[in-house]
């Protein structure tokens, strides 16, 4: 501590004052540089904090023209029974962890709110679902094993959040 002192002795008032202000110019230079960074790596769109308070049917109005308009090379479907895509089938499942495997029939799980279909064949599932449904509600894990089962992707998305346009077809998008 001693040199240190010595030296700062050594120094006079102004260059000490001037290199204050180079050390602070060369500072708010590197931050104002990460921040521009930063923000360029930001998403084009900034999303909303807060769910629109929606009914089940203004949500399902919102996704099916946002499925037609962004997906227009598909047939969308809406509420597609299990059976239609599995048949009728009885499998066994475990769908709980703390639960030993049991026999799930198709005509118990959730209809899919959506069945995208290309070439009449379905290519991808879309549910909506408010709450945790879709990962403890028994009709929605059928509905999910069996097209899990069928190699079809199932895509869920939770009412209760805000599902932005650019999210959504961003997410359908990496799954067909």
């Amino acid at each position: 501590m001693g040199l240190l002192s010595n030296l700062l002795k050594s120094v006079s008032g102004e260059t000490l004052s001037q290199l204050k202000e180079t050390i602070t110019a060369a500072v708010s230079e590197l931050e104002a540089k990460a921040g521009a960074r930063v923000d360029s790596q930001a998403p084009s769109y900034s999303p909303a904090t807060e769910a629109p308070d929606w009914s089940e049917a203004k949500w399902r109005e919102y996704f099916l023209e946002i499925l037609k308009t962004d997906y227009s090379g598909f047939d969308i479907r809406e509420d597609v029974p299990v059976t239609e895509i599995a048949g009728s089938v009885a499998d066994e499942f475990q769908l709980y962890r703390t639960r030993p495997k049991q026999v799930y029939r198709a005509e118990w799980g959730q209809p899919y709110t959506f069945v995208m279909y290309q070439g009449g064949d379905p290519k991808a599932v879309v549910m909506l679902g408010s709450g945790h449904s879709h990962y403890s509600n028994v009709k929605y894990l059928i509905a999910r094993m069996y097209a899990k089962k069928c190699g079809l992707p199932y895509i869920n998305f939770y009412t209760q959040m805000p599902n932005e346009r650019a999210y959504v077809v961003s997410r359908i998008g990496k799954f067909v």
